[in-house]
């Protein structure tokens, strides 16, 4: 677990929590770290955020009251500008501009990012430079979309953590059962071709 997640995570009221809960011990060390870390992405980072095709977007309003989004588009859409920066373009959805609004008042994010099959799932925190207009997007435009970005989002890393794989279903979307599914189609065909071959050798 990284000292940025837990500098952030870690708040006074937690831990009091886990001082009560008995594990103040052990997570106490992160924040003993003496190298900070979790705040640059790296290699592995890099290639996880490059392979999704959504993420879970949270962000709070200016009444304290949290939202949560879910925020699809062609795999690779988000992207990593540098070790401290990742970007998306942001399409007009259903108008509402929720997490705009609440973006305006609070930069500060969360992010979630799934690989269910896999059962991996990296945190991300970070703030937020909203930079208005088609253009600013330009370069953020994921191959495979059809609409037009309102707007680029940039989030500049304040820290990440790799959650463990308890309790994450693993689940496939068809794209990710295909290579599962091809082998099993490949033999039935055979099967039927086979059976056909029987049912016309045999006498009338």
């Amino acid at each position: 677990m990284p000292r940025a997640f837990a500098e952030i995570a870690f708040t006074p009221a937690v831990r009091t929590h886990q001082e009560r809960m008995g594990s103040a011990r052990s997570y106490g060390r992160f924040l003993e770290t003496p190298d900070r870390s979790g705040d640059r992405i790296g290699i592995n980072e890099a290639a996880f955020i490059a392979d999704r095709d959504g993420f879970y977007q949270a962000t709070v309003s200016e009444t304290g009251w949290p939202y949560v989004q879910f925020r699809g588009g062609p795999r690779g859409f988000l992207k990593v500008l540098d070790e401290k920066t990742i970007a998306y373009a942001d399409f007009s959805g259903n108008r509402q501009y929720v997490s705009l609004g609440n973006l305006t008042e609070n930069a500060r994010i969360s992010l979630i990012l799934m690989d269910y099959p896999n059962r991996r799932r990296l945190k991300i925190w970070g703030t937020v430079e909203v930079v208005e207009g088609a253009e600013a997007a330009d370069s953020l435009f994921p191959s495979g979309a059809d609409a037009i970005p309102e707007r680029a989002i940039l989030i500049r890393i304040e820290a990440f953590d790799w959650n463990c794989p308890r309790h994450i279903p693993e689940r496939l979307t068809l794209e990710e059962l295909e290579p599962h599914l091809a082998p099993l189609r490949k033999q039935l065909a055979e099967l039927q071709a086979e059976n056909a071959r029987l049912k016309a050798a045999q006498p009338a």
